[in-house]
């Protein structure tokens, strides 16, 4: 009986090893056109505006590897308030990644890595740019997974590698990078799986990577060690780490169990940061 355990256990660990090999060369069992991708998330997103007619600068959210939780909506609200039109991306839910805790699997490496995520955000920038509504000037915000997901798209872009999922760019990658002005990148993961270093990145892309000292779910030397890379090669990255700071420091919502602990003050602060950040960069908080 002890054999059979053993095979089965071999078995499971051979399989999380080879599918997080898939994930890790770009391989996706599943490829959509840009159209169909944004059918799937076009009735999930969620678009906030400022009053009047428009058009804004906008905003584009992408949540962590658990969903979207309160945390975009909190951004989402600071950046209506500053006069941007804010489009929180669901890429969970259309995958059925909100069910039985299947989220999990996003969050372990096992599914919807962020290079293959990173098509959600090209379809975002996409529909964004045919709105009458909206003017080309765009910042996204990502929190760790989401974070993940739009340094994979910078990559991706540059280099013209059609993201993971999807059968072509839904427009010329340089033109959708060209609408991004700035990307704000909240304790975003950094390890082995991410490949945002394998293209140079443009030299007039701000981006403000705002770190978590005492983070136990990423690793943030890691961050510091690809922005220092992504730097050396001609790319604006500026890193903030926050003291005493945790992961999901700017989230409330959490499942049972989890480790995230929500710190107003800290989320506060890099408010400040971000305002101070974006006001320079794109003369717009």
């Amino acid at each position: 009986m002890i054999w059979w355990i053993l095979a089965g256990v071999a078995a499971i660990l051979l399989f999380f090893a080879l599918n997080t090999f898939r994930h890790a060369v770009g391989i996706s069992t599943l490829d959509d056109t840009p159209k169909r991708r944004e059918e799937r998330l076009e009735s999930h997103w969620r678009i906030l505006r400022p009053e009047g007619s428009g058009p804004f600068p906008a905003a584009i959210l992408l949540s962590g590897c658990d969903g979207v939780r309160d945390n975009m909506t909190y951004w989402a609200e600071r950046f209506v308030a500053s006069g941007r039109l804010a489009l929180i991306v669901d890429s969970h839910t259309p995958r059925g990644l909100d069910q039985l805790e299947s989220w999990r699997l996003v969050c372990a490496g096992q599914a919807l890595p962020g290079a293959e995520r990173a098509g959600d955000l090209a379809v975002a920038l996409n529909a964004l740019g045919q709105r009458a509504d909206v003017t080309d000037d765009v910042v996204v915000l990502g929190a760790s997974h989401g974070g993940w997901t739009a340094m994979e798209f910078v990559a991706e872009a540059s280099s013209g590698e059609v993201p993971p999922g999807l059968t072509k760019w839904p427009a010329p990658p340089e033109s959708l990078l060209e609408s991004v002005t700035a990307m704000v990148l909240l304790y975003p993961y950094c390890g082995l799986l991410n490949g945002a270093d394998k293209a140079p990145w443009p030299t007039d892309l701000p981006v403000l990577m705002v770190l978590a000292e005492e983070d136990r779910i990423v690793d943030t030397d890691d961050c510091l060690a690809m922005a220092e890379t992504l730097h050396a090669g001609g790319a604006k990255i500026e890193t903030e780490v926050l003291a005493g700071a945790g992961h999901g420091f700017d989230q409330q919502e959490k499942s049972p169990l989890s480790s995230l602990t929500f710190d107003a003050s800290q989320r506060d602060h890099t408010e400040t940061l971000a305002n101070g950040f974006l006001r320079r960069v794109t003369g717009h908080p």
